[in-house]
């Protein structure tokens, strides 16, 4: 018999700069304090537990996106019928429209145009000798990618990385974060209003595949537009941030970069425990369809609930030591890219960039190290890096 206790609470705020800067301490309370907290500030419970994150994850019946998967009505409205905020059977038809596109053999025949281009960006950063890892290599690589992919112009997307990184904060509440903010934003959401027309899409890429099956009355305009925001959003957090975490590790770490220089095909292993060490997607919120017990405390129906997937990846239930970056860990199983329905749908592709990168960095560079101090970012829902600046020396010829 499971027994209620009583609503366990706290008036501590998980979006201040302190918290955000250092949040495991004080995850690492809330998990001890019970499996479901009120936060009495944002008026929210917050899983941290590793089970009880992916077993919500995992039942959107329950745990609906529908009702608004970021904290403030206003965003919530703004995306709404976007992949992010639909339940299946929705959900479902608009992840298939890109199905084939992100199914293996579709992915394949990326391969070798993606490797061509992480080598041609390496190499002119490896030529210069001194760069920030974030804003030459991080911040360009994928976002590249996927704006290839999907038939984006060049013109306009010098704002999709800052843009996507405010549409990110604004899935927590109005702080300073997301103020300061607001211009990088408003560019990025203009941007994506202007690509209203397939004429501006590049032939044979996703977006057009996105309008045929607009034409085709698959799905809406409106859905066909939110559903290319959508990938393109997506293709900017967890990749973005994960390859800039990579980079400082290997600056920082000289034993792991030695290890994958020795042992190339560790380079799959050494991104998951990337993704689960730094957890570059705090979290997203969903709302109880009915009253829900979880470890003894009841969640009322119609409480928003906050999915933390950085707390999930740290949970000493699940992982030995989870503060510890081991290159042996090998953790398939975390919850960088969430889980369920509402999983990542470019997780294969995000695989496939960071492990051609890692190639194309092992077969280049010989060593990495720190010019200066990194810079972290306080964007209360996406954990990243604003610089890491670093030197490297090139393999002998």
């Amino acid at each position: 018999m499971v027994v209620s206790v009583a609503r366990p609470e706290t008036d501590a705020d998980p979006f201040a700069a302190d918290w955000v800067a250092d949040p495991f301490p004080r995850l690492a309370e809330i998990r001890e304090q019970a499996a479901a907290v009120y936060f009495t500030k944002w008026d929210f419970y917050m899983l941290t537990r590793y089970e009880d994150v992916r077993e919500a994850a995992a039942d959107w019946q329950t745990y609906t996106s529908a009702e608004g998967v970021a904290l403030t009505p206003e965003i919530n409205y703004a995306i709404d019928g976007s992949v992010l905020s639909l339940d299946p059977p929705e959900h479902t038809a608009l992840r298939e429209v890109l199905g084939p596109q992100l199914a293996p053999r579709g992915l394949g025949k990326l391969r070798a145009e993606m490797a061509d281009y992480a080598h041609e960006l390496v190499a002119a950063q490896v030529a210069a000798g001194e760069f920030d890892a974030v804003h030459a290599i991080a911040r360009v690589f994928p976002i590249n990618v996927v704006a290839d992919l999907l038939g984006l112009p060049q013109e306009g997307r010098e704002s999709l990385q800052p843009g996507a990184d405010a549409m990110f904060a604004a899935f927590g509440p109005w702080g300073g974060y997301l103020i300061a903010h607001i211009e990088e934003m408003a560019a990025y959401q203009e941007y994506l209003n202007g690509m209203d027309d397939r004429e501006k899409f590049l032939p044979g890429g996703w977006a057009e595949a996105i309008m045929d099956a607009v034409d085709a009355g698959k799905i809406t305009e409106l859905q066909g537009l939110r559903l290319i925001n959508g990938y393109l959003t997506a293709g900017m957090d967890t990749t973005v941030n994960a390859i800039g975490a990579m980079l400082r590790l290997f600056a920082e770490r000289p034993d792991t970069w030695k290890a994958l220089k020795k042992d190339p095909a560790l380079a799959p292993q050494i991104f998951e425990e990337t993704l689960r060490w730094h957890s570059p997607i705090v979290g997203f919120f969903r709302v109880a369809t009915r009253d829900v017990e979880v470890g003894g405390v009841t969640i009322p129906r119609g409480s928003k609930v906050m999915l933390n997937f950085t707390a999930a990846n740290h949970d000493p239930a699940k992982y030995e030591n989870p503060e510890e970056f081991r290159i042996d860990r090998n953790p398939l199983d975390h919850l960088a890219f969430g889980y369920g329905a509402h999983s990542c749908a470019g997780q294969g592709l995000a695989r496939m960039e960071a492990t051609t990168l890692l190639k194309a960095l092992t077969e280049q560079i010989d060593t990495i190290e720190l010019l200066g101090e990194p810079e972290a970012s306080l964007n209360p829902i996406v954990r990243g890096l604003e610089s890491v600046p670093v030197r490297v020396t090139p393999v002998a010829a």
